[in-house]
Formats: C-alpha cells, structure tokens, sequence
C-alpha cells in the first residue's frame, strides 16, 4: 500500500482488492505472515456473492458458517484495514515499493458511531422514492367510497386505529381493493407501504379477490394423519381449484391452514364461521353442494 517512493528496499505492506472470501482468506494469510494488510472493496461491506448463497460445493456447508469466522477475525485483527466503498484509481511504483490512490465514495453517515439500527436505510432519499407533493386522485366507487369513509370515520379518532379499520374494510370487502387502501393512507396519515405490509402479514387477510365462501381444510398433525390431505384432493377435484385459489365465478376460496383448535373432531373445516368434523370425502361432496347452492 502506500511507501516512501525514495525507499528501494520492500515494504512489509500489501493490498488485497475484492473482500470476498478468497479476498478475506489472503488478508488473512498474510496478516498472519506479519504483513500489514489494506483490504478494499467497492461495496458497502465485505463478504462479496457468498454472502448470498445458502449452501456451498461440494460439503454443503452453510455459506454463512464459512464466512462469519473470517469476518470475526478480520474485524479483530490489528494488521488488517478495511476500506469498503473503495476503487483503485492509479498505481505507481514496482512490486515491493509502490503507492495506490484510492477513490472512496462517501459513506453519509459516521462509522464509528454506527449501532446497526437501519435508521439511514429507512429514511435513504436515495433508495426511497420520495412522495409526490399532490396526491393523485383516487378512483372509487362512490358505494366503495361511502362504506370506506364510514369505517375510518368510525375509528380514526382513537388510538391505533389502523388494525381495526382494516379489520372492519376487510369484513365489508372480503379483501383489500388497493384503491380502498389507498383512500385509508390518505385519511389516516399512515404510509401506504405500512399498511401493505400489515395487510400481506395476516393470513386472515387478502389484497386479491377473495370468494364467498372461504373454505378452510385443517392440515395439523391430527387432521392430516385422519385424511385431511384427502379432504383437499376432494374439495380441489369438486371445484377445479388448488389451495390458495379461488373459482372464477368467486364463490369459493381453498385453504389450507394448521390448526382449527378440534383436534377431537378431526379430519375437520371451516367454511366461514361454521366448523364441520370427523368427515369422509363423501361428506366434503354434500357440504361443497350446499354451499353451491347456496352461493
């Protein structure tokens, strides 16, 4: 790394560009050797492409496995400097005495003070699209509309009124329509990327079309060991659909879910509010037809 150009002997110093593994392991190898080390990296942090593997060739060991010791070890070692957000830009000299400038990008915020908390990340303007100072107009139903400005007026005086406005939206809606989501962010001041993120977390919720009737097929321990994938095979052949999908004409949905808490009346489901127990495909036809009919 950098030298006194005047001096002819070699310099106990070396630079090792690229902080992937093979990277990490030769700054390691030579700092062992007793040579002052300068690791650089255009990226934000070392660790390179196997950072982002789960299992490596040919053991099949955890990539993070291999990397996190390395990365303890590089980060203790007092012969070992890490400049990351770094580029070569010229190189003067002959081996064993030479100088390199390096070009480093800013980093924007401090790193000795850095705690990890992801703060700069979330208020990035650089990764974050910035909100247009106008909103565009939201296009809805006046019907939609009306049902949506009755359910936010309802609660958004109290505290935390999101969960429960968009507990009662889907009730009314049996999913979430993204303009109705919409006209929520705008009248309760929440970012619309938090409210998706709450309305794809629960799977009591939905942001497509939902049908009907929602059919639920227990696949615990309990129902599966008595038939509940067999109910499935049945219910799917019945209504010409997979789990997680719902028929065209938006009648039915098809569920699978983990526990309905009757574990003594298994092989059991739901189909809304009501729960049907110790069912035969037989049965599952019967039960299918009345909701049909129904429907």
């Amino acid at each position: 790394m950098p030298s006194d150009a005047s001096q002819n002997h070699p310099v106990g110093a070396a630079l090792v560009v690229g902080g992937g593994i093979g990277g990490m392991q030769a700054a390691l190898d030579l700092a062992s050797a007793g040579i002052k080390v300068y690791l650089a990296d255009r990226k934000p942090a070392i660790g390179g492409v196997m950072a982002q593997l789960d299992k490596t060739f040919p053991t099949n060991d955890c990539a993070m496995c291999t990397m996190a010791p390395r990365l303890v070890e590089i980060g203790r070692h007092r012969d070992i400097e890490i400049h990351t957000l770094s580029e070569v830009e010229r190189f003067e000299g002959r081996p064993g005495n030479f100088t390199v400038t390096l070009a480093k990008r800013p980093r924007f915020v401090d790193a000795e003070k850095c705690t990890g908390c992801g703060s700069c990340v979330t208020n990035c303007p650089v990764r974050n699209k910035v909100q247009p100072l106008e909103a565009p107009p939201i296009e809805l139903e006046p019907s939609s509309r009306e049902k949506a400005a009755r359910i936010v007026a309802r609660h958004k005086e109290r505290d935390g009124p999101l969960m429960p406005i968009l507990q009662e939206i889907n009730a009314a809606f049996n999913y979430f329509p993204e303009s109705v989501l919409k006209y929520v962010a705008q009248e309760t001041g929440y970012p619309l990327s938090h409210i998706y993120r709450i309305a794809t977390f629960y799977s009591a919720f939905s942001v497509a079309p939902r049908g009907r009737c929602i059919i639920n097929v227990c696949m615990g321990t309990t129902c599966y060991v008595r038939g509940g994938e067999r109910l499935m095979d049945k219910i799917s052949e019945l209504l010409a659909i997979k789990p997680d999908e719902t028929t065209p004409d938006l009648k039915f949905t098809l569920k699978s879910v983990r526990c309905i808490g009757c574990c003594g009346l298994a092989p059991a489901l739901m189909v809304g509010d009501e729960t049907y127990g110790k069912l035969t495909r037989k049965d599952v036809a019967k039960i299918v037809q009345k909701y049909r009919e129904a429907a």
